[in-house]
């Protein structure tokens, strides 16, 4: 299932455009239903994230923005939820950021599934493993390879998940990276749902802190990483939370959702 198939599901009303990149608008339970059946069904689908960095590195990178089209797309935080509301007059119905919703999905999930790893540190995804095994004793979870491989060694890993074929593929490799990969060398043959999940293993595993809850519950997480590391992520938060809202404002009135990609039918408020 692509987003194509999600309209013709859901209807064109659950898909909100951001930046030309279309996101489903579901709720919490109805996302771990629509998963759960895509797997029983063994319906190979693509599945990311939608935030506003990678919105805005969609807005800037052609090539990733054609990868998310064949993606079933969710929305994560408080920026693309601003932006459906300045966008469409009403809030996505969740916040279904792969840090609490893909460890709530699997465990919701009854029936026993093998997850595979894939990305960050070895010890981080080792880490990351354990934790999940402690979150849904009911799955298999794999490591399958850190992240930090070269394009030499990319043959035996996807031998590896092929011979696996795990019902869920995590992958933590960073945007655009994760989605092009998954895009490039996954399809049917290897697992039933790669999902690109960021940084979700370094959080898993302790290594990278999760916000207090009462900063969660108030939408600010953004804020607390940014305190946690400034170097790395103040570009990505100072100055590309108001980019994105600016590039936001500019859909909304003068109808360019994705100048830089062609034929994305700008204006039309559904990108596809």
């Amino acid at each position: 299932m692509n987003m194509h198939t999600a309209r013709a599901t859901f209807g064109v009303d659950s898909l909100k455009s951001i930046l030309g990149i279309s996101v489903l608008a579901i709720r919490w339970d109805d996302a771990v239903a629509l998963l759960t059946r895509l797997i029983a069904e063994r319906r190979f689908t693509k599945v990311s994230f939608l935030n506003a960095h990678n919105a805005n590195v969609a807005y800037t990178e052609p090539v990733f923005a054609e990868a998310l089209d064949d993606f079933l797309i969710l929305p994560d935080g408080v920026g693309v939820d601003l932006a459906a509301k300045l966008l469409y007059g009403t809030w996505f119905p969740d916040n279904l950021n792969g840090t609490d919703f893909i460890p709530a999905f699997l465990q919701a999930s009854a029936r026993p599934l093998t997850v595979g790893l894939l990305g960050a540190t070895q010890a981080n995804a080792e880490a990351a493993s354990k934790k999940l095994a402690t979150l849904a004793l009911q799955h298999r979870f794999v490591v399958i390879h850190d992240g930090y491989f070269s394009p030499a060694e990319e043959p035996a890993i996807v031998d590896r998940i092929a011979r696996l074929r795990p019902d869920v593929l995590l992958v933590a490799m960073g945007v655009p990276r994760q989605e092009l990969w998954i895009a490039r060398h996954i399809d049917a043959r290897h697992c039933t749902l790669p999902i690109a999940v960021g940084a979700l293993l370094d959080f898993l595993s302790g290594a990278v802190p999760r916000a207090p809850l009462w900063m969660r519950r108030l939408r600010l997480e953004w804020l607390f990483r940014l305190w946690i590391e400034p170097g790395r992520l103040w570009r990505r938060y100072v100055v590309g939370n108001p980019v994105f809202l600016w590039r936001v404002i500019g859909q909304k009135f003068l109808r360019r959702p994705a100048p830089a990609r062609s034929g994305r039918g700008a204006g039309s408020g559904a990108g596809h």
